[in-house]
């Protein structure tokens, strides 16, 4: 199982906004995949799958803000 997992957005930038997700709870994806659009007070970027797989669950959902280090979903 892998955890997606919000990394280090440079420096003074602790949390990230979920504007949204490519792919469903229950979908296969591949290692790489565009998974998640996340913006910052700063920039938008796209946060790619560290694992292939499938999707087990979404712990953050469109609108909700993530800190840093904090898991965004899990990968089986």
């Amino acid at each position: 199982m892998a955890k997606v997992i919000l990394p280090e957005l440079g420096e003074g930038i602790t949390k990230a906004t979920v504007s949204y997700w490519y792919f469903q709870a229950g979908q296969e994806v591949k290692e790489k995949d565009d998974l998640v659009e996340l913006t910052t007070d700063k920039a938008a970027f796209n946060l790619p799958s560290p694992a292939s797989g499938k999707l087990k669950k979404i712990f953050f959902l469109e609108g909700q803000s993530v800190k840093v280090g904090e898991a965004l979903a899990e990968i089986e």
